[in-house]
Parts: structure tokens; C-alpha cells; sequence
């Protein structure tokens, strides 16, 4: 089976692993050659063409086709490799061990093979009529005020005031920063509001203003992540460079609060009164837990499905996903400005400790995805290329790291999920969390503490003169 491109055979090994033999169709592989060769002939001066103009015949003539091809395969595994578990139906494991099967001759197809853990099978126990504990909705004593505190802050008239800034103040500055005493794209800016303690800006800026006036210059050292990180800043010639700033502070703001009124009802909401706001935002906190309230009851069904099945997982298994776990969460930290090696410096931890802790979770992920493979194929649920979106919407910068984007697989799979826990929700019985308790069945709560997950260390202070350790 696969695409035009790529055409695969699949071999089941022990162990949850399978071995995918791939070819490359010879268009595709010619193609990958000459994107190649007009990638490493870029700086080639040939006579009678212009640079970078050089055709890819005269490029291979002049490098070598082995050199050339040597580089097409190099770039090419890295997508051919998805395309082929893709196209083969597979949703993997960790990474995958890879063979090439020599070097193509002139108009003949690539053939690789594709060695990688797979989800395990599982053997169902009972799914349907499981009595599970289900929380009522409610909304925390102090839920509706804090929203209120929310919406005047939102509205807040900013004043200038005659005192050294403090956290949540917005000054109004100029900045100039150097790296090795030369400027830089992006480092100069005029008139720029900065609330502080916000963290808009480069993790260790905002609190070396902190205590700064109205007319003062300061200087900032920053300490850009070795990694370019979307949060932090944007010029990779900067990345692992220690900056310089001169900032000029122009003006100190305080935000002025509206008062807790009728006219703020109004003029938030369009509420007429603020009795009426109070149970506006009620309302909606209320149907927002309703909602996890369902979203807990089905994961926590799940789980206990997940518990009685028979499910054989391997130890290289769980700690593949560990480590997929693993440099999802080091996508994270770089997003917010934190690298790897300062994350286990604060969290006194090694590596080898980080991804043995991530061991329970990885193993009741792929025990949860093993049962929900099993329950829709006995249920005759399924997702088809028609229930699939055209494409995934572009994510929101301000989200989080922009993640790998998602295979036909991966996004099939997690609309099978959604089908399995509706089906599940409905054919289990809801009883309340204290008789839960009292007859041993599992019940939501249970079911949060069972989430390993990795701490979350809080970040030292930044003193006036540096950035992270």
C-alpha cells in the first residue's frame, strides 16, 4: 500500500514493533536529487551562469552524484520516513531505526526500511456498565469575584505617578540594545509600553526595571537562549549572545481600577446592574466545569477500562513514549525562554531521573490508546478521510511552541478517541464520588492523582545584572 510516491510493505516484529519496507518512487527520488544538488551548488561559480543559477546536471557533473545523492537521501528520510508510516496506516512509537538498501542507480527508486515501536494490543475485560464516581459542577467561593477583578483591570485608566516602578505598573520607555557592542535587528525600540511582571518581554527585561522613575536611565544585561525561542526573541544572530541595553524610562503609569459598580456592569457586559453581571459570569463558570466535569468522568471511565483489559507493554515501549514526552516538554521550556540544561540545574534532577519519572505516565498513555483501538474496532467505530478537516487551523503564537504538524494518522486517531469516550461516557453508570469512595470504584479525583507529571521548579529571581544561570 501508500501514495503515488511511496509505496510500503508492512512486517510485524515482536516486541509491539514492525518493520516497513518503503520505496521512493523514481520522480520523487529525482526530484529530492535535484533540490539536492541545487542546494549544495548554491556558492558554485561556473562560467556562462549566473550564481545560484548553475543547472543541476552541471552541478552533479561537477560534485559527483554520489556526493549529490548522498545528500538528497540525508533530506529526504526526514519526511519520507512520515509519509511512509502515514501512508502505511501506522501510528508509531519514538523514532524509528532506518536502512538504506544502497544508492539508487540513475532513474531507479530509493528503498529504505523503517524499524519502530508500534501501540500495543490489548485484551478487553468489561467496558460497558461500569459504575464510575461523577462530581457535581461547582464554581470556587471567590471564582465570580476574581472574573470581576479580571474585567477592571481590563478597563484601568492608566495615571503617571512620582514613585519608583513597581509589578503591574506600564512604563513608557526607549530602549537601544548592543551584542559585542554592535546593534542588532530588533533591538532599538521608541516609546514602547512595557507593563511589568506581564512577561511579554525576553524572560529578566521587565524585572530589572522594577523600582526605576520617570526620567532614569538604566542598564539591562540580557542573556538571549542559545535555542531561538518564539517567546523570547526572534534573530537567531543573537541566539547564545549576551545583550546590553540602554533604557531610557520616560513615564511611570499606574493603573487607576474602576469601581465595582453598576456602571461597570454596563459598560463590560451591558449588563444593567452588577447583581446581574455576578450571575452572568456565574452562569458561564458553571457550564465551563459542567464541561470538565464530563471530560474527568469519560478519562476516568476510560482508565478503568484500561485497568481491567490485558495489555502486554513493553519496557523499550514505555520509555520510547517517555522520551517523546520528554522533548515535548523541552519544546515548552525553550518557549519560555528556560533551555534543558538550566531545567534539571533547578530541578535538581538528571536527564536519565526526568524520563524514568515520565515512565508511569508514557505507560498509561499507550495502555489508554491500546483499549480505545480495541473497543472502536469491536464497536464498528470508525474515521474516514471524508471526517477529517482539510487542515489543521494555524495555531496561536501566543499558545505555546507550534507543534510538529499532525499525520492523517495522528489526527484520525484523535477524533477516534472522541467517538470511543462519548460511547463509553454513555454506556457507564455515573454514581456520586463518595459512594465511589465508599464501594472502591474509581471516581475522578482518583483518577487526577494517578497523572504523573514532571515539577515545574520556580525560576530563581534575576538580579540587575544577568540573566538565567
Amino acid at each position: 500500500m501508500g501514495s503515488a510516491s511511496i509505496s510500503t510493505t508492512v512486517t510485524e516484529l515482536p516486541e509491539s514493533r514492525v518493520r516497513v519496507v518503503a520505496e521512493v518512487a523514481p520522480a520523487e527520488f529525482q526530484r529530492s536529487v535535484e533540490r539536492a544538488a541545487r542546494q549544495l551548488g548554491r556558492n558554485l561559480r561556473v562560467a556562462g551562469f549566473r550564481k545560484g543559477k548553475v543547472p543541476p546536471p552541471i552541478i552533479i557533473q561537477r560534485l559527483g552524484r554520489a556526493t549529490v545523492v548522498d545528500r538528497a537521501v540525508q533530506d529526504g528520510l526526514k519526511r519520507w520516513w512520515r509519509t511512509a508510516l502515514d501512508d502505511a496506516g501506522i501510528a508509531f512509537v519514538g523514532q524509528p531505526k532506518l536502512d538504506v538498501t544502497g544508492t539508487p542507480a540513475d532513474g531507479a527508486p530509493l528503498t529504505f526500511a523503517i524499524e519502530i515501536g508500534v501501540r500495543p494490543s490489548a485484551e478487553l475485560g468489561p467496558y460497558k456498565g461500569l459504575e464510575v464516581g461523577r462530581r457535581e459542577p461547582e464554581i470556587e467561593p471567590d471564582a465570580v469575584d476574581a472574573e470581576l477583578q479580571t474585567l477592571r483591570e481590563r478597563l484601568a485608566r492608566p495615571e503617571a505617578v512620582q514613585r519608583p516602578a513597581q509589578r503591574g505598573d506600564l512604563l513608557v520607555i526607549d530602549f537601544e540594545g548592543l551584542v559585542d557592542g554592535e546593534p542588532f535587528d530588533g533591538g532599538r525600540g521608541r516609546d514602547q509600553m512595557v507593563e511589568l511582571g506581564s512577561g511579554m518581554l525576553i524572560a529578566g527585561f521587565e524585572e530589572q526595571l522594577e523600582g526605576a522613575t520617570a526620567g532614569e536611565t538604566r542598564t539591562v544585561q540580557i542573556d538571549f537562549p542559545n535555542v531561538n525561542s518564539p517567546k523570547d526573541h526572534r534573530a537567531e544572530d543573537v541566539a547564545g549572545s549576551r545583550a546590553s541595553f540602554e533604557v531610557n524610562v520616560k513615564e511611570v503609569l499606574a493603573k487607576t481600577l474602576p469601581p465595582l459598580d453598576d456602571a461597570l456592569a454596563q459598560q463590560a457586559a451591558g449588563c444593567d446592574t452588577l447583581e446581574e453581571l455576578r450571575e452572568d459570569i456565574a452562569a458561564e463558570l458553571l457550564a465551563a466545569d459542567e464541561e470538565r466535569v464530563a471530560a474527568e468522568f469519560a478519562e476516568t471511565v476510560l482508565d478503568a477500562v484500561a485497568t481491567e483489559a490485558a495489555i502486554d507493554l513493553p519496557g523499550a515501549l514505555i520509555a520510547a513514549r517517555a522520551r517523546e514526552i520528554w522533548e515535548s516538554t523541552l519544546r515548552e521550556l525553550d518557549f519560555d525562554g528556560v533551555s534543558k540544561d538550566v531545567y534539571l540545574q533547578i530541578s535538581g534532577r538528571t536527564e536519565e531521573q526526568a524520563l524514568a519519572e515520565l515512565r508511569p505516565r508514557a505507560g498509561r498513555e499507550l495502555r489508554r490508546e491500546a483499549v480505545v483501538t480495541v473497543i472502536a474496532a469491536a464497536e464498528g467505530i470508525v474515521v474516514g478521510d471524508d471526517d477529517l478537516p482539510a487542515s489543521e487551523p494555524p495555531p496561536d503564537p501566543a499558545d505555546g511552541p507550534t507543534p510538529p504538524p499532525k499525520s492523517r494518522v495522528r489526527r484520525r486517531e484523535e477524533l477516534l478517541r472522541e467517538r470511543v469516550l462519548d460511547l463509553l461516557a454513555r454506556e457507564s453508570v455515573a454514581i456520586s464520588v463518595q459512594d465511589a469512595q465508599a464501594r472502591g470504584k474509581p471516581w475522578p479525583l482518583d483518577h487526577e492523582q494517578v497523572e504523573p507529571e514532571l515539577p515545574q521548579p520556580e525560576l530563581p529571581p534575576l538580579s540587575g545584572a544577568g540573566g538565567l544561570p
